[in-house]
């Protein structure tokens, strides 16, 4: 922001003005230097030119686009096509090559594989935001569910994504294990007990279990408290006790392969500190994390 000129600055202003114009008469044709606020204004559009590219975890494709556009309405700076997929998916594109300014994953995990590769600076990793796990069933049905245990009995199919991937499938197995009905402590490393193994039905991402419930071809699923602000023809039916999985927290960090980690940096902090992009992250169900 510039200062106003004070009328004492003005006057000084305008006898420097009148001794240059004499100078340049004595200098033949050389011409005149950029003044400083004209290289004040090519800073600012240099800034406003940045655009940023962020791989964000699948849960935030509702949320994040609006602080997004908050962030560019407050500092110029604008986003490429910020892809929403699997936490796993994005440090697999980051592996094999991806350009990307902003990383945020679903799950501490996940964010320890791309620092493990050297795919992000693990000075700039902040843990950003916090979720609960939930079953949900169709908006409107009779299902219940009292415990995590109750899904062993369900007439139906169980939508969990793919633990590989999906770290919302992790922790939704981690649950189940926590009831006798998954093998490995993990959630990634195990088998699911006979009583469920064939009612689950993985999806490739958070989503698509949200919209296998919604749809009716399950009557059940395992998704975050957010996803229900996210999708339409769900509801929840259970929350899953916090001590039955690992806390479910998102890491962010600037990619080393950023080309304004600078400008990564700050929107990363201004996701923690605006008081009107947390508003936006209360509204989707996510708690900034402590």
């Amino acid at each position: 922001m510039f200062d106003m000129v004070s009328r004492r600055g003005f006057v000084s202003l305008s006898a420097v003005a009148a001794a240059g114009l004499g100078l340049a008469g004595c200098s033949g044709n050389k011409e005149p230097e950029s003044t400083g606020s004209d290289a004040g204004s090519a800073k600012i559009s240099s800034k406003k030119a940045v655009e940023l590219q962020v791989f964000a975890a699948n849960s935030l494709e509702k949320a994040l686009p609006e602080v997004q556009k908050l962030y560019t309405e407050q500092t110029g700076t604008t986003f490429a096509d910020t892809q929403f997929k699997a936490s796993g998916d994005l440090v697999e594109q980051m592996r094999a090559g991806a350009t990307v300014d902003v990383l945020i994953t679903a799950s501490k995990g996940t964010m320890d594989d791309a620092e493990a590769a050297e795919l992000v600076d693990a000075d700039t990793r902040e843990d950003m935001f916090v979720n609960d796990l939930v079953v949900i069933r169709a908006e409107g049905s009779d299902t219940k569910v009292e415990a995590i245990a109750d899904v062993a009995s369900l007439d139906g199919k169980i939508a969990i994504g793919d633990a590989k991937t999906v770290p919302a499938g992790k922790y939704a197995n981690q649950a189940l294990a926590s009831a006798g009905l998954y093998t490995g402590a993990e959630g990634d490393d195990g088998e699911y007990a006979p009583e469920i193994a064939d009612k689950v039905a993985l999806a490739d991402k958070v989503g698509t279990a949200a919209a296998y419930v919604s749809t009716g071809d399950c009557v059940a699923g395992f998704v975050y408290s957010s996803d229900i602000f996210r999708y339409d023809g769900i509801e929840e039916a259970f929350v899953c006790p916090e001590d039955s999985h690992k806390p479910i927290v998102y890491p962010g960090a600037v990619a080393e392969s950023s080309e304004h980690a600078d400008e990564a940096k700050a929107f990363i902090d201004f996701c923690l500190t605006n008081k009107k992009a947390q508003k936006i992250w209360a509204k989707y169900g996510f708690e900034l994390s402590e």
